[in-house]
């Protein structure tokens, strides 16, 4: 096996070296994407439970981390709606401090993750599952803006989706109109002013305009000021969170749904980014870098990181190409912090409610969600059950059944797939199977080729069909070139129907088998069940052994 090394981009390109033109255009990007990310990460911390200086901090470590340590060109990390959920319950239930834990703790699960080589794995997490979870994540973060898009006056929202309409519906009689035509404008400046400059984010536009508005009018909305007072314009020494086995315990769960979500979110950002710029990420250390990131976010009272797929697009969009444009980003950001916050407290809550819908919208995926409604069946059953789920239920509740539903999908559509079957069936004087033309054999031989996988999803088929043969044969065939592998429930029904078949008289000979599958009979009991001269390499090595034996009898 390769050995595993943890080889970031950022240092694999510095040794090949920087082209100048390349970093300025990566400074452009980057200073474009810190200022794109602001709104974002203030908007995330506060939709998540926590204060907006922590969104801020959480760009700014994990994000420069991520670039400098992780495995792709252009990641862009920090902050991200897909933790708004998780982060918000770890709130509720833990307070501050057990998110901060939390956080520290999935960063060292992302490191497992990626020196155990899981990055190889994640990425293989089926499409309706994260359309269906993306969705429902989408359908909540909209859900949790309504109070300030509205400017409702009205106590703590209640967690549950149902509980949490129901207290907007009571309270819609409060609407703040001035806080509403704020919200409204933003999404529709957010979305629309492309058409005007495609250079300049609608959103910034839109923060500038509303701040600006709300403060020479003193218009009577609220403000993150006034929510929260004001923004640090300093970030704190990191501090080693106080951990013990009984708060690891309490934790853990919280930890691992951040370190499965937070891995899953970053390959994909990564594949995404991949696609865009015809270059390939390293996964394994992506996820060390994610890891380490998490961890420093932690030791600063952060919040959880991860890829972000929108501001790695608008990375690549405005010409970043290596991770000094992620560099950079965390830069600006950090500058701005230190410079613009006490403007920055200014912000209403209106206008970032409506930015978060924008996220929402383009987070949900829709025309995805809906042409996969329009396809395979048991896809949307993986779908529509992740989706509501996520919903009504709980985030990593809904992958985990969402997973286990796409493994039994797979494993009756392998099962389908695996088919034992007489080639002779249907003809009596010859049969051409593929490169081989096999002679009519004689009455007493019997063959059976097994076509796919032979795993515990089919092995139940193979088993009835060789038990339940319609004549007893004195030597059966069976033909497994066609078998790529053979798990355990398989061996063990094979060496079962084996026993069966040999108490009724019929000697068992295999053809085909492929080197892996002869050491998993050589280890186990099926290999002096049948002996090694049953056991051939060709078709017509086991016809002659099959006329051997007929001769013995």
């Amino acid at each position: 096996m390769k050995k595993f090394e943890f080889v970031p981009k950022f240092f694999t390109l510095a040794k090949e070296g920087f082209k100048r033109e390349q970093i300025v255009k990566d400074i452009i990007a980057g200073t474009i994407v810190g200022i794109v990310a602001l709104p974002l990460a203030i908007a995330f911390a506060i939709a998540s439970g926590v204060s907006p200086e922590k969104g801020l901090i959480t760009a700014i470590i994990a994000g420069f981390t991520i670039s400098l340590l992780g495995g792709t060109r252009v990641q862009i990390g920090g902050p991200t709606g897909a933790f708004i959920v998780i982060v918000y319950g770890i709130v509720q239930e833990h307070g501050i401090q057990g998110l901060t834990i939390a956080t520290f703790m999935a960063g060292f699960i992302i490191v497992g993750m990626g020196l155990a080589r899981l990055g190889n794995y994640l990425k293989f997490v089926p499409y309706p599952l994260i359309v269906g979870f993306t969705s429902g994540i989408a359908i909540i973060i909209f859900s949790a803006q309504i109070k300030e898009f509205f400017g409702l006056t009205m106590g703590d929202l209640p967690a549950d989706f149902i509980e949490k309409w129901i207290a907007y519906f009571n309270n819609f009689s409060k609407v703040n109109w001035t806080a509403f035509v704020i919200a409204i404008s933003t999404v529709i400046i957010s979305l629309n002013f492309y058409r005007i400059s495609p250079k300049i984010p609608g959103s910034i536009v839109a923060i500038l305009l509303s701040t600006l508005i709300v403060y020479y009018f003193k218009l009577p909305v609220e403000t993150i000021e006034t929510k929260f007072g004001a923004i640090p314009n300093s970030i704190p020494l990191p501090s080693f969170p106080r951990i013990n086995f009984a708060i690891i315990q309490q934790l853990l769960q919280p930890a691992i749904a951040i370190a499965v979500l937070g891995g899953i979110e970053s390959l994909l950002s990564a594949v995404v980014a991949d696609g865009m710029i015809g270059s390939r990420h390293r996964s394994n250390t992506e996820l060390i870098g994610q890891g380490i990131a998490n961890i420093f976010s932690g030791l600063f009272g952060g919040i959880p990181a991860t890829g972000a797929i929108a501001r790695t697009a608008t990375n690549i969009k405005n010409g970043g190409r290596t991770p000094i444009a992620g560099m950079v980003h965390a830069v600006v950001l950090l500058l701005i912090m230190l410079l613009l916050a006490p403007v920055a407290k200014l912000i209403p809550l209106s206008c970032l409610a409506g930015i978060l819908v924008v996220v929402a919208w383009h987070m949900g995926e829709w025309q995805h969600f809906f042409s996969l409604m329009k396809g395979e069946r048991l896809d949307v059953v993986v779908l529509l059950t992740t989706f509501f789920i996520t919903i009504f239920f709980d985030l990593i509740l809904a992958i985990e059944i969402g997973m286990i539903l796409s493994s039994f999908i797979f494993m009756k559509r392998m099962s389908e797939a695996t088919s034992v079957h007489n080639p002779f069936k249907e003809d009596d004087d010859r049969e051409t199977l593929f490169e081989d033309e096999i002679p009519k054999l004689p009455k007493d031989i019997l063959l059976y080729e097994i076509n796919g996988p032979l795993f515990f999803g089919a092995a139940q088929k193979f088993q009835e069909v060789l038990t339940d043969l319609n004549q007893q044969p004195k030597v059966l065939i069976i033909r497994m070139r066609n078998v790529p592998f053979v798990d355990a429930t398989g061996l063990h029904r094979l060496e079962t129907t084996c026993h069966q078949l040999k108490q009724k008289g019929t000697s068992i000979i295999i053809s085909g088998i492929n080197e892996e599958i002869k050491k998993s009979f050589q280890k186990s009991e099926i290999g002096k069940l049948l002996g090694e001269d049953n056991i051939k390499s060709t078709i017509s090595e086991a016809i002659e052994q099959a006329k051997k034996v007929m001769e013995k009898i």
